[in-house]
């Protein structure tokens, strides 16, 4: 166990006074060493060899060579001088010993001195620093790395982090293909992985005893290492006093961890010499900083990509889970500690409150949100023993410090899991294990002692089993829950496996359509189950798609009334982010709820994906996550107000035959011409956006005697019919009977609108234009018949986008437009104006006129955030404040704002909620005619 600081600052002052008066470097140079590295408890022998032999450089035909005055592997280089010689020359000749070492073995430190002078460099951080021989004890803490205190700014974003998942993802892969697999290779990893941070956090006694082991103690061609660690494993698990007097020095001076981590014998692993080399190599990384982040990414790191998107395993940066702990406690508890951290008796109370909170992630992968909460709650808790001990008086301060163990009450205990898989189970309780004496280490070099919970005597509740299945009561009791958090799996309902389903509908067996749900949202709906009855707060990151369209009635209709939850906070769509390489870019929502409402919520927006979120104090958010009366949008047969019908567009069910490219269209001309007259352009919802052109044959009312002088045609509707015929869909198999027409036929007489179902989420609007009557509408696009420049102004503002962008569906992160939630739903202007009904229209005309002054753009073109035309912006600008008008409102200043604003208007047009007024007589919003575009 390391030294108290206390104890090593004694020790650098005396030694200082020993060495005062020494001068000769020849006489005295190793000895003076042995002495520092005794300040911290340290037998140099164990650590450091003197006078080690390296090659430097070629002289001509022969390999010069120097020798070390003092070497550590990877760790420090000392290079010593007699009293008055230079320390540049010192280190530069330091310097050049690098290059006779071996990649694995460069020093992070170099340590020059000439007795009466020290100075310290650190290749990490850059950091020098220079001190005379009697201000060590000044400076001392800067050589923490020798008693096993390594101070680290731990962060999420440091390379070594992925660089270590990678070194770890590495051995996995060999012991692996050497037939080393399965369950005794995922304990083997995690065995290794409590090592290699061991090694570097003054758990393992020197420091890097570890590698020094595998070195010194296995052979060069690896074929002993794998008896030698289970050797080693056994020695970790047997208390010190019940050990082998005959026991090798060496591994004697590990200590026994307990914890069961090294309890189960494992078959003995076959290790190469280029394994063992692997493991030199993990070694030699700095585990001491490595971000408990690494967890995840290391199991993402060695997971095939079938395996991760079957079970969902995504892991959420230490950004995104602080934006989901802070507003769920954390915040409060800070706030909280700020008023009372000057009383006595409060701060008492306030600690052994922080006791008492237990936190549950129901899908906690690799311990991610566990593991940074655990940090946090323990940061906190250092707060609340400094300011303890700040108010102290000078004895009851002494008591303090030398009860350190005793003062620190939090413990991983207090945190409990679930998770699918088992191996990840295990990274999770060793994480927790790891990110409590890495807050140890932090507490001990705060107050002056070393503190560390070895043997392991707590231990986190991670249970191993299926989360939708296993009863969460059973985990940890609701009433004894403070919180729920995690990050559960994504998945809509067309991406599920055959066990995610039957899995979905136990869990939403309750809730009507709740097989349409998105897979994260059966831990939204067990969650609301678990908390009845208790005081127990929620919160989950999800995917933005469930607080959008059709998501939003199904799952929260039954979250309010089945279950009386109310949303606390929430974090509007942002880009979530991992610490995996290669992560993929997923568009999320963050939502804190409990049951009954919070007196204030927290709203958190984001004006871009990527930017930082802006917070909005709101009295009420609804399950669209605005601020705005708690209404649902549901699917609607008919508009809500009185506007024009809103239709699918045509449906082929043909198995392509009716459907022709350019090529395929001159290609049937060149043989059969008469068929022109029954070939249309068709337009797809891609066709319209990028202008490209396909045809169909639109056999309405063709002759059987004109359709047999097609002998071509006719084939392809032999084959339209031989496939309907063959359908799995009753519907489609009926229209085998009518092979000539369509299955679904909605194409209007006169010109049309029409709105692509998908559309990228990068443009600001949905290309909405027209179409004359002789093109074909696919069926995916929508059309309304009635070609009105009103019509078309008011759906192509900014106005109808906003509530577009909040009820629609989504394909991946693409805007889904439909007619029966997005169209039928509108609230339309009420009672507008003469005046404003033609200044939208004079607006809109505008807009279909400024896109003919680039002929050779598609929409596509033209809308792209990047290249839209400034006229064409202008003129939509134009078109938007004439919209804005004919609502009786201007100037809002976000589309959270419109889409408020709307909200209310729909609920007056609903009358969902009690207590509402008169609804207001309103005109028909449209009145249909011609247009100039």
């Amino acid at each position: 166990m390391p030294l108290s600081w206390n104890e090593i600052k004694s020790r650098a002052i005396a030694f200082s006074k020993d060495w005062s008066s020494e001068t000769s470097e020849r006489a005295e140079s190793q000895s003076f060493w042995n002495a520092f590295f005794h300040i911290f408890g340290i037998e140099r022998r164990r650590v450091a060899s003197f006078e080690q032999q390296v090659a430097m450089a070629r002289a001509g035909h022969k390999l010069k060579h120097g020798r070390i005055d003092g070497f550590w592997k990877g760790v420090l280089l000392i290079e010593h001088k007699s009293a008055g010689q230079s320390l540049d020359r010192a280190f530069s000749q330091a310097v050049d010993y690098f290059e006779g070492l071996p990649q694995r073995d460069l020093p992070r430190y170099v340590l020059v001195s000439d007795f009466t002078r020290l100075r310290l460099s650190d290749f990490e951080t850059g950091e020098e620093t220079e001190f005379a021989l009697k201000d060590l004890h000044k400076h001392i803490k800067r050589f923490g790395f020798i008693a096993g205190y390594q101070a680290q700014q731990i962060k999420p974003q440091d390379p070594v982090n992925i660089r270590a998942a990678e070194q770890m993802g590495k051995l996995h892969d060999a012991l692996k293909a050497s037939g080393y697999e399965g369950h005794p290779l995922e304990v083997l990893l995690v065995r290794t992985l409590f090592c290699l941070f061991a090694d570097d956090t003054g758990i393992f006694q020197p420091a890097q005893a570890f590698r020094a082991w595998i070195e010194d103690r296995t052979s060069e061609d690896g074929a002993d290492l794998g008896p030698q660690l289970a050797q080693l494993f056994q020695v970790l698990n047997t208390p010190e006093d019940k050990r082998s007097r005959a026991l090798d020095e060496q591994l004697r001076a590990f200590p026994y961890v307990n914890g069961k981590l090294f309890d189960e014998a494992l078959p003995l692993a076959a290790f190469s010499s280029s394994m063992r080399e692997s493991l030199l190599d993990a070694c030699a990384i700095d585990w001491s900083g490595i971000s408990p982040a690494i967890f995840g990414a290391l199991f993402q790191s060695i997971m095939d990509g079938k395996a991760r998107r079957n079970l969902g395993a995504h892991y959420t940066s230490e950004e995104n889970i602080l934006k989901l702990i802070k507003p769920l406690f954390l915040d409060e508890l800070r706030a909280e500690f700020e008023r009372i951290k000057g009383n006595r008796n409060k701060l008492f109370e306030f600690h052994k409150k922080l006791r008492t909170l237990n936190f549950f992630d129901p899908a906690c992968g690799c311990g991610n949100f566990l593991v940074i909460t655990y940090r946090e709650l323990r940061l906190l808790e250092l707060d609340v023993l400094r300011a303890s001990r700040d108010i102290a008086d000078p004895a009851s301060r002494r008591l303090f410090d030398s009860n350190l163990h005793h003062q620190i009450s939090i413990d991983v205990d207090q945190f409990h899991g679930i998770e699918i898989e088992e191996f990840p189970a295990q990274i999770a309780q060793v994480a927790l294990w790891l990110i409590d004496h890495q807050m140890n280490v932090l507490a001990g070099e705060e107050f002056g002692l070393y503190f560390a919970r070895i043997p392991l005597k707590a231990t986190p509740h991670i249970v191993h089993g299926n989360a939708l299945r296993v009863k969460w009561e059973d985990v940890l009791p609701a009433i004894r829950c403070s919180f729920v958090l995690g990050n559960p799996p994504f998945g809509g309902k067309h991406y599920q496996s055959k066990v995610q389903r039957l899995d979905q509908q136990v869990v939403t067996a309750e809730i009507r359509s709740g097989s349409d749900l998105d897979f994260v949202a059966c831990w939204f709906v067990k969650a609301a189950d678990y908390i009845q009855g208790a005081t127990t707060r929620v919160a989950f990151v999800a995917t933005n798609s469930i607080s959008q369209g059709e998501q939003v009635p199904l799952l929260w209709g039954a979250m309010l009334s089945r279950y009386g939850v109310h949303i606390h906070f929430a974090h509007r769509t942002f880009k979530w982010s991992n610490e995996a390489r290669g992560n993929a870019a997923v568009h999320c929502v963050i939502l804190g709820f409990a049951l009954g409402r919070a007196i204030q919520c927290r709203l958190f927006d984001y004006e871009t994906p990527t930017s930082d979120p802006q917070e909005r104090v709101v009295s009420n958010i609804n399950p669209y996550l605005l601020e705005a009366p708690t209404v649902f949008v549901g699917k609607r047969a008919s508009p809500v107000c009185v506007a024009p019908k809103m239709s699918y567009g045509n449906k082929p069910s043909d198995g392509g035959h009716l459907i022709l490219s350019n090529v395929e269209k001159s290609s049937l001309l060149l043989i059969e011409p008469g068929a022109g007259a029954w070939l249309r352009r068709y337009v797809g919802a891609d066709d319209f956006i990028n202008g490209v052109e396909r045809w169909c044959l639109w056999l309405e009312g063709i002759s059987p005697h004109e359709l047999r002088r097609l002998p071509n045609v006719l084939a392809r509707v032999e084959a339209v019919q031989r496939f309907r015929e063959g359908s799995t869909a009753e519907p489609t198999r009926r229209t085998a009977a009518t092979p000539t027409r369509f299955f679904y036929v909605s194409q209007p007489r006169t010109e049309y609108i029409v709105i692509p179902e998908v559309s990228s989420e990068r443009r600001r609007f949905i290309p909405i234009g027209y179409l004359p009557a002789d093109v074909i509408c696919s069926n995916t696009n929508y059309l309304v018949a009635q070609p009105s420049l009103y019509v078309f102004g008011v759906l192509t503002s900014l106005m109808h986008m906003a509530w577009t962008g909040v009820v629609c569906g989504r394909l991946k992160s693409d805007y889904r437009y439909s007619a029966s939630i997005v169209y039928n739903n509108f609230p339309w202007p009420e009672s507008t104006s003469d005046k404003q009904r033609d200044a939208i229209e004079s607006a809109a005309q505008v807009i279909l006129d400024t896109r003919l002054l680039f002929p050779g753009s598609t929409l596509a073109d033209l809308y792209d955030p990047l290249a839209m035309p400034p006229a064409l912006l202008k003129a939509h600008q134009k078109l938007d404040a004439a919209v804005d008008a004919a609502y009786g409102r201007k100037n809002f200043k976000s589309d959270a704002e419109r889409v408020a604003f709307l909200f209310e208007l729909y609920q007056r047009y609903t009358s969902l909620l009690p207590a509402e007024p008169a609804k207001t007589k309103r005109r028909s919003p449209v009145t249909p005619r011609p247009s100039a575009g």
